[in-house]
């Protein structure tokens, strides 16, 4: 009996510190529980504080403005070959190349593209960080319709903010992404100028008028007289007759093919590789009236031209049309002679398309890049030709007299001399 009770005593025992244990634990683990839950609003609490003190402390300083350092690495980007379809009059600058100190269009292209953050302060003094290459130099005065330049550009370059900081002579039509090793310049198959005339400077001159003593100098007053009378009607009056035209096509012809063309430029020797250049076609493909005034439109399209050239060229064809020099001098500006040939002013002459023909073939069907033919901007580039670059062409024509003043003091025969004849030479190694 006294065993039985020692037995429920020790079994109550053992339920009770069991109990106990069991309190224990839970007391215990609601303990560690709330503490963790104490340590978290702590934490959360400070967090939140330092989150509030940093964005007082943000908020009450003063903003400051990005540094130049800040821009440059901005613009320390990526870069991938991009091209620049561009059309520009050409009356208000030096010329296409950049010449420091001078007003180019390269210059204002590239002083856009600074402002625009597309390229840095040390790309733009050096342009040869980004590759930079025209397709064509174009002289002082001398406009573009199509004009391509080549550059390494970031990927988000755009049009429109490049336009935003360009004068209203230059505008920027296309940009796209070419091959890694594409350059403008020795890329192009071809280049197509047009030269826009008034037809009353290839009117035939009488011979009378054009004897001239070698020793008696030029009166351009009275020449300028002469010349504002064609068949008893005002110049301006003159129109090209059908038979003309055919004619002025016909030596335009002649300068086709692959030529020694040294005398149309200057500091070219007459034994010099670099004079063979290929003229692909030389036509007229256009008359037009403005302001009661006949306008002819000569286009040449060539593998490359030397400075000067087609000025010459052009002037070389006026001296025949007008009967100042016969079309037999063809065959000796092409031989070793050195003949002056008066340059034409470069008002007219302006750069219409640069060809990639072999480009657009091999990559422009291959799926990631485009044709370099500008089809789909043609109508904007058509409207700043013809409001822009023809129309100030007509008013400076009409204006200023610009091929009047040329007749008159520059085209006569005293400027088509024979200068001295090269001899050829055999080189012996």
């Amino acid at each position: 009996m006294f065993r039985g009770n020692q037995y429920i005593i020790r079994n109550n025992l053992i339920s009770s510190r069991f109990i106990r244990l069991q309190y224990d634990n839970f007391f215990n683990k609601n303990m560690s529980s709330s503490i963790k839950q104490d340590e978290n609003i702590i934490e959360r609490t400070n967090k939140r504080q330092m989150i509030d003190e940093s964005y007082e402390m943000i908020t009450k300083a003063p903003k400051v403005e990005p540094t130049e350092d800040v821009v440059q690495r901005k613009n320390n980007v990526k870069r991938k070959n991009f091209v620049i379809m561009l059309s520009y009059v050409g009356k208000n600058y030096c010329g296409m190349q950049i010449n420091r100190g001078r007003k180019t269009i390269e210059e204002s292209l590239l002083s856009a593209l600074l402002k625009a953050n597309f390229i840095t302060k040390e790309q733009f003094e050096d342009v040869r960080e980004i590759k930079f290459q025209r397709a064509a130099r174009t002289d002082k005065g001398v406009s573009a319709v199509r004009q391509v330049v080549s550059l390494q550009l970031p990927d988000y370059v755009n049009k429109e903010d490049i336009n935003q900081y360009l004068p209203k002579d230059i505008r920027v039509f296309d940009v796209k992404r070419v091959t890694r090793t594409f350059n403008s310049k020795t890329k192009c198959d071809a280049r197509t100028y047009r030269y826009v005339l008034p037809t009353f400077v290839l009117a035939p001159e009488d011979s009378n008028v054009l004897q001239i003593d070698e020793e008696e100098e030029v009166n351009e007053e009275q020449r300028l007289k002469q010349l504002s009378m064609i068949d008893g009607k005002p110049y301006h009056e003159f129109r090209l007759t059908p038979e003309m035209l055919d004619k002025l096509n016909e030596i335009l012809k002649l300068l086709e093919g692959t030529h020694n063309f040294h005398n149309f430029t200057s500091k070219t020797k007459p034994l010099d590789p670099r004079a063979k250049r290929y003229i692909i076609y030389f036509r007229c493909v256009e008359t037009f009236i403005a302001n009661n005034m006949e306008f002819a439109v000569l286009e040449i399209k060539g593998q490359s031209f030397m400075l000067h050239q087609i000025r010459k060229m052009v002037s070389l064809v006026i001296g025949i049309c007008r009967n100042i020099v016969t079309s037999d001098i063809i065959k000796d500006v092409f031989s070793v002679e050195k003949i002056d040939i008066p340059i034409a002013p470069g008002l007219g002459l302006s750069l219409h398309f640069v060809h990639y023909e072999y480009y657009n073939e091999k990559f422009g069907k291959d799926g990631f890049h485009k044709t370099l033919e500008w089809q789909e901007c043609n109508d904007d580039v058509d409207k700043f030709y013809k409001e822009c670059i023809l129309q100030d062409i007509i008013d400076k024509e009409i204006s200023e007299k610009v091929m009047m003043h040329w007749l008159a003091s520059i085209l006569t025969p005293k400027r088509f001399a024979f200068k001295e004849y090269v001899v050829q030479c055999e080189y012996v190694s």
